[in-house]
């Protein structure tokens, strides 16, 4: 599940204007029970103005009613929030700085142990330019001195199963 928008204010208006445990309260908001806590305590997010998830339309009253009623329930978003949610996970995301420093390491990585990949596939999976992918191939890329190969699922480049995906299609097209 990914966060609401603004996890601290949400936070901060569900400490305030529900019975929720601190827990479902972090496991909607992505942070950790103890931040919650502090939040209810007065000794973070003092400054934070609330934000209404129920007029965002990331959650309804009956959701919170329901878990509410229940403390081991966990708070599901409404079902627009998670379509935005779900089309937000397919775009490409925003990667951080180590991530796109990682994006050769990636590549180099997906080279030696995926050769059925073609480029094409490779500047999807990754993000990247063929003219970047061929630099790496010949050892001509500005970095290739100090450049070692990095799974690009564990940098978070990329899942295991687009991976996967992408080579369960490689393979299908080289036995043709």
């Amino acid at each position: 599940m990914t966060a609401p928008l603004m996890p601290r204010a949400t936070a901060v208006w569900l400490v305030e204007n529900t019975t929720l445990t601190f827990r479902q309260i972090g496991d909607f908001c992505e942070l950790h029970e103890l931040e919650i806590q502090a939040i209810a305590d007065g000794d973070v997010a003092g400054n934070i103005m609330g934000i209404n998830p129920i007029e965002n339309g990331q959650l309804t009253a009956e959701e919170i009613k329901r878990c509410e009623a229940d403390s081991k329930a966990r708070l599901e978003a409404a079902p627009m929030e998670r379509n935005v949610k779900l089309k937000n996970a397919k775009a490409k995301k925003v990667l951080s700085p180590s991530q796109r420093g990682d994006k050769p390491a990636a590549i180099l990585w997906v080279i030696k142990n995926c050769p059925d990949l073609k480029d094409s596939q490779i500047c999807k999976l990754i993000g990247t330019t063929k003219p970047t992918i061929e630099a790496i191939r010949n050892g001509t890329h500005r970095e290739m001195a100090v450049l070692r190969p990095k799974n690009p699922v564990t940098i978070g480049l990329c899942t295991e199963k687009d991976l996967d995906n992408a080579l369960i299609i490689a393979r299908s097209k080289n036995k043709k």
